[in-house]
């Protein structure tokens, strides 16, 4: 399984999408405790919405449209969709297993 997944960071609002074959979760996790510079410079994070795919070209090419620049409307669309109905999208005890 391979995941797209959005983050907000709690200090200044700043968005992240990214592609993991972990869960969604660990990344959260990982990226809250500095994996990289982005993430380590504007955390904490939330995650606020993620995607599930079988395939990882399908995953990649996702991403890619997330990080376009109509892409990046939709994303933002999401997330604002979300936060109005009390986000995130998926509750923090949802078991997605170890990837």
């Amino acid at each position: 399984m391979y995941y797209i997944y959005f983050l907000r960071s709690l200090r200044d609002n700043k968005k992240y999408t990214g592609v993991t074959s972990k869960s969604p979760y660990q990344r959260l996790e990982e990226h809250n405790q500095g994996s990289n510079k982005f993430t380590k410079e504007n955390g904490p994070y939330e995650l606020v919405y993620y995607e599930e795919y079988m395939c990882k070209q399908d995953a990649l090419k996702r991403e890619g449209f997330y990080k376009s620049g109509i892409g990046r409307k939709v994303r933002d669309a999401i997330i604002e969709a979300v936060s109005a109905r009390g986000g995130p999208a998926f509750p923090p005890e949802a078991d997605m297993g170890g990837g």
